[in-house]
């Protein structure tokens, strides 16, 4: 199958069936032209014609992204989103080769989430991330806002006084984009914002106790009584991002979650608790098999929750290529 064949089967998987097929496709087209991951799968000893199950399609340690260009070299890039980091720590780089493929993905995974979102008012409550232009959140969240009926939605820098006054009466239908810490803030003055839907992003950035997400949504709802308390599980590696609307993330049909054993990288399993595993074919220019560092759960219908990070990170999967 052609490569532009496989990219439009991506958006228009119906089952597990198809999710397995175009997965194999991916992998055996990532192999061949993604050269530091074609090297990852033979210094395993893995190649498309040795492997029957997704679960043994080796996943790149998502340090690889601090380190190296995931991908294909004859490709131009369109644009380079960066992760956020301290001074003097490396940071990921995700060379995008297609930006139109990026808004395929978040544009169609946002509708699944919320399919009338464009009749309501965008909000990114985002500062600290509006201060890097090479940010994905901030691409992501400037389109819908852009796309978005309302004239009012925009991002917003600081929490002001008419910033609160439009959040507190006016009843129109409003989704926020909000970094922790800002969304901390306006429960601290108490703001109460009117039928809004709050998608928190993560992020205290250094700027207080670190919340569990349980523990955030609770607190949220009981000082905002918003209409909802949601988030957004995404990262500068991916293309795909999953929603958590009750009390787990659920996936678009492109992306996948498995998770690996903590103390064995190799061991994968799609139910318990372990270490996210994602797979996201929307990613096909780079690398769709990413394993972060993330810890979690993972349920039977594939939804799946956070529990937090791995505190040694930095030092696993990375030797390989040493």
């Amino acid at each position: 199958m052609k490569f532009n064949e496989i990219q439009k089967e991506i958006f228009e998987i119906k089952s597990d069936e198809d999710f397995i097929r175009i997965t194999f496709l991916v992998f055996a087209y990532q192999y061949k032209h993604i050269p530091i991951y074609k090297s990852y799968c033979d210094l395993l000893n893995r190649a498309p014609g040795n492997i029957t199950e997704i679960d043994s399609i080796p996943f790149l340690p998502i340090q690889f992204f601090k380190s190296h260009r995931v991908i294909n070299p004859s490709d131009k890039v369109d644009q380079v989103f960066s992760s956020s980091g301290t001074t003097g720590v490396a940071t990921s780089k995700h060379f995008v080769s297609d930006l139109n493929l990026y808004q395929e993905s978040f544009l169609k995974g946002f509708v699944l989430a919320y399919p009338n979102w464009e009749n309501s008012t965008i909000i990114g409550l985002l500062p600290s991330y509006l201060e890097r232009a090479d940010s994905s959140l901030i691409y992501m969240v400037d389109h819908l806002i852009r796309k978005s009926h309302s004239s009012k939605s925009k991002f917003q820098l600081e929490i002001t006084d008419d910033f609160i006054d439009y959040l507190e009466n006016d009843p129109s239908p409003k989704i926020m984009f909000g970094v922790t810490f800002a969304l901390l803030n306006m429960a601290e003055k108490g703001i109460k914002p009117k039928n809004t839907i709050i998608i928190e992003t993560g992020g205290m950035k250094g700027r207080g106790k670190e919340l569990t997400r349980s523990e955030l949504h609770e607190l949220l709802k009981y000082r905002l009584a918003p209409k909802a308390i949601h988030s957004e599980y995404g990262m500068t590696e991916l293309l795909s991002q999953a929603y958590l609307k009750h009390t787990t993330f659920d996936c678009p049909p492109w992306m996948k979650v498995l998770l690996r054993e903590a103390t064995d990288p190799f061991s994968i399993h799609q139910i318990g608790k372990g270490v996210i595993n994602v797979i996201d074919l929307a990613n096909i220019n780079s690398c769709s098999f990413i394993a972060t560092d993330d810890l979690g759960k993972l349920n039977l219908d594939g939804s799946f929750e956070v529990l937090g990070r791995l505190d040694y990170a930095q030092i696993r999967g990375c030797n390989l290529l040493i």
